[in-house]
This record gives structure tokens, C-alpha cells and sequence, in this order.
């Protein structure tokens, strides 16, 4: 067995040739790029890139299938330098009576995916697109999914827009079998502790991931996992905790840090003091146009006072991305992945004291204390990102 650190929910902007497929993200999220920045910058050993159902996507996998550039792994998944690549998809669902959410799906290989494709063709008006919706029950989508050898994971659950959650129902068995869901995606503005207090999750799996729209946040939010090999075989036993597979620790952003964490006013753009729950109005103007956000919409979901973790949950990390420490612009993080190699190496792996002589005491402290959870936060909410406070 050995420790895996692992990303699955990135998204591609454009196919090599230009024709785009996820409209909010940058154009260079290409297969390529994805595949190379992980490897080479990140040092994420297993990736999941979202909209493999694109055929134009599939189109450039195939091109470096054949040019010998990666290679399909016999436990499932493509293999590019020492990263492993999960072929998955981020679909709309919209059930009669609920809000819409976004579930991810994930195939073996692309031969696979490719089938799914071609169903999924007949109940979705633009297919190349990502997160596109489908016109058809979300347990029909699941079955379908869990038919083909995939898996199923309902993304960033508590998120204000398109989740389970957040926007869909009070219950995720009322969109879902329970008993087909591999996983649940915490998304950036929760944790295990906010998700412990909600009865319904207590079987599940947690993952934490970046859903990437740009290169530099790729591994924003991680997993490390423990596998026999980095295949797709064994993420899925990982997943559902099997022959001593498993999740070893998530590593997200603290909440406080997430766009939706606290409910935002839309009216005069303030967000709630984190002194307040459940408020429906807006304590600056008095304006009921306020974003639910992710911890006020747990705190409203809740059925325990008290979070509940199973023996089986992974401890959660507080992790601080490179791109959030104070005074590290991108040269002097080149100087650090031109001196460590990797960001994973940088976060987890080098000595306070090597990180001080290569980069300077302060910054240095800035990722220790990332490390060991002590930065000093201001919450975001309403779409903005928190941030770490320049004097902590």
C-alpha cells in the first residue's frame, strides 16, 4: 500500500483545437495542460478532469493514446508521467418539484466514457459543453452511471447554487439511492465537522476537491488516499473503504476561506458577521435579497447539535493554498517549485528551516502556520474568496 495525494474534480476550458467546453474556465485548461500541471507543478498523483464526455475532448485523448504520449492503465484510468488521470463528467440534474444540482461521474476508460456519451446525446441539447443538463430522472442518470461500471458522486453539496443541498431538496434521498452514491464532494466552504452535523451523510465517504477553472487552482482542495496502485479499480475500493483502501485525510480550504461560506447580501454586498446564524434579512440595509450560505444552510438542514465523525472519517486538514500566503507571488513560488520540485512538496514535505533559506523567515512562517492551521482568516461569502490576514 502507499499514500496517494488526489484531485478529482478539474475542469477543461477548451479542447486542443479551440472548441470550448467549460465557458467559465480559463481557455489553457486543456487535457494536456491539466495532465502537465499536476505532474510536473503540483505533484498531484491522481486527477479527475471533468468533461471527458466532450467528444472534442475525447478526440485529444485519443491523439495522445496513440502517439504513446499516455497510456490507459489495465486497472482503469490514463497514465501521464507519474500522474494518474480519472475520466469523469459534471452533469446537471433537475428533478420535478427540486432545484437543480450537479452530480460527477466517472468511467473505467474512455471506451466507456464514449458509450456514455452517445447516451447521453439523446437527453442533453449541447453535449460538448460541461455541466450541462440532462433531461432525465437523476436516478435514471445514476443507474445509467452505476450500468456502465462508473460511479457516482453528487458534487459540492452544500454550495447555494446547483447542489444537493444547497438548492435541490432538504434530503438527498429525494433525489438519489442512497445506496448507488460512492462518495460525497464536501465543496470549498465546508468541512467534515459541518457535514457531521446532518445524520444522512454519516455513511459516506468524504472527498475534498478543487473544482479547478483555472490551472494555478488545481489542488486548491485534495485527498490523500491509500491505494495499492494508483488505478481506477482502487480508487473506487478506496472510496467505499475496502480491503483496507481508503481516504487517509482530506486537505481543504478552511471554510471561512470559501466564495459561499457565510449568507451574503446581494443588495449592498455585505456578509454576514459570523457572530449571527439563520438571519433573513440583511443586518447592514434590511434587504431580504441574501444568499443562503453554506454554513447558515447546514445550521437550517441540521438533525444533531453536536457533528458526529465515524471511527472511519479521515481527519480534515485545514489546508492554505500557495496562491493564498501573503507576499508569495508567482516568481518567488517558481523559485520554490525550481528549488523543492512540487507544491506538495513545498506544503507537506520540506523542513520550516530549508523553506526559510530558500524563501525568507515570513513568508516561511506564513506556510507553517498554514500547515499547522493557525493563520488568522476574514470569512468570505456571496462569490468572494476569504483571505489570510497579512499580520497573524
Amino acid at each position: 500500500m502507499k499514500s496517494y495525494y488526489v484531485d478529482l474534480h478539474i475542469h477543461i476550458g477548451r479542447s486542443e483545437k479551440g472548441q470550448a467546453v467549460k465557458i467559465s474556465a480559463a481557455n489553457d485548461l486543456t487535457f494536456f495542460n491539466i495532465a502537465q500541471e499536476a505532474a510536473v507543478r503540483k505533484g498531484m498523483e491522481i486527477i479527475g478532469i471533468i468533461d471527458c464526455h466532450s467528444p472534442s475532448v475525447q478526440d485529444d485523448i485519443m491523439a495522445y493514446l496513440d502517439r504513446g504520449e499516455m497510456v490507459e492503465l489495465e486497472g482503469g484510468g490514463i497514465r501521464y508521467q507519474d500522474t494518474t488521470i480519472m475520466l469523469g463528467s459534471e452533469i446537471e440534474v433537475r428533478d420535478p418539484g427540486m432545484g437543480p444540482a450537479h452530480l460527477l461521474a466517472y468511467m473505467p476508460n474512455l471506451t466507456v466514457m464514449q458509450g456514455f456519451t452517445q447516451w447521453m446525446k439523446g437527453h442533453m441539447k449541447n453535449v460538448e459543453l460541461s455541466s450541462q443538463r440532462i433531461y432525465v430522472p437523476a436516478r435514471v442518470l445514476q443507474d445509467e452511471v452505476l450500468g456502465r461500471g462508473g460511479i457516482l458522486i453528487p458534487a459540492h453539496i452544500f454550495t447555494p447554487h446547483k447542489s444537493v443541498y444547497g438548492s435541490a431538496s432538504t434530503k438527498m434521498e429525494h433525489l438519489l439511492d442512497l445506496k448507488g452514491i460512492s462518495a460525497v464532494e464536501l465543496g470549498l466552504s465546508a468541512d467534515s465537522d459541518m457535514a457531521g452535523l446532518i445524520s444522512e451523510l454519516d455513511p459516506f465517504t468524504f472527498v475534498t476537491n478543487s473544482d479547478a477553472h483555472s490551472l494555478g487552482k488545481i489542488g486548491r482542495e485534495y485527498n490523500e488516499m491509500r491505494l495499492a496502485a494508483p488505478t481506477y479499480e482502487e480508487l473506487v475500493k478506496a472510496l467505499h473503504r475496502q480491503e483496507e483502501r481508503g481516504i487517509i485525510a482530506n486537505y481543504g480550504l478552511n471554510p471561512r476561506l470559501g466564495k459561499y461560506h457565510r449568507t451574503y447580501c446581494s443588495l449592498c454586498e455585505s456578509v454576514l458577521d459570523e457572530s449571527e446564524t439563520t438571519a433573513e434579512r440583511c443586518a447592514d440595509c434590511g434587504s431580504n435579497k441574501i444568499v443562503r450560505g453554506v454554513m447558515d444552510r447546514i445550521l437550517n438542514l441540521a438533525d444533531r447539535e453536536m457533528a458526529y465523525l465515524p471511527p472511519y472519517r479521515p481527519p480534515y486538514h485545514f489546508q492554505v493554498p500557495l496562491e493564498f500566503i501573503p507576499g508569495l507571488g508567482p516568481k518567488k513560488l517558481d523559485q520554490l517549485l525550481r528549488r523543492f520540485g512540487t507544491e506538495m512538496n513545498v506544503l507537506h514535505r520540506t523542513t520550516p528551516d530549508v523553506l526559510a533559506s530558500e524563501i525568507g523567515e515570513e513568508i516561511a512562517s506564513y506556510i507553517v502556520k498554514a500547515r499547522e492551521g493557525t493563520l488568522q482568516l476574514e470569512v468570505g461569502g456571496g462569490g468572494r474568496y476569504g483571505k489570510v490576514k497579512n499580520r497573524s
